[in-house]
């Protein structure tokens, strides 16, 4: 029980992407693949989440902890903060381009955008 305790969270990392990846790949609407890909992403916090967990573990500030006592990874902590700006970026331009997109075609659907085909 305990072994699996230990790679459910990584179980859940992986549903989580393949639900955003499902909603990628049969999205009719663009919206809907941007908020897809934002769901795909957040698998990203739960792997990092993981990965940085220590069972009582203390705040990565080490002038206040004594040798041998168990710190978090304040590595995973910088990769998670970098992970959510990204993401946040990510969406506001892609949804940025959804509105130019709805501006210049009249349209949401992919399968509608003709112009884009080549």
């Amino acid at each position: 029980m305990n072994s699996f305790l230990q790679i459910y969270p990584y179980l859940i990392a992986g549903w989580i992407f393949l639900c955003g990846l499902y909603g990628i790949a049969t999205s009719k609407h663009l919206v809907h693949m941007v908020i897809s890909l934002a769901v795909l992403q957040t698998s990203t916090y739960v792997l990092l989440l993981n990965i940085g967990y220590r069972v009582h573990g203390a705040a990565p500030v080490f002038a206040d902890i004594s040798p041998g006592v168990t710190t978090v990874d304040p590595v995973v902590q910088a990769l998670m903060l970098t992970d959510v700006v990204v993401e946040a970026t990510v969406v506001a331009l892609l949804l940025a381009m959804v509105v130019t997109v709805n501006d210049r075609a009249g349209t949401l659907s992919p399968d509608d955008l003709r112009m884009m085909r080549g």
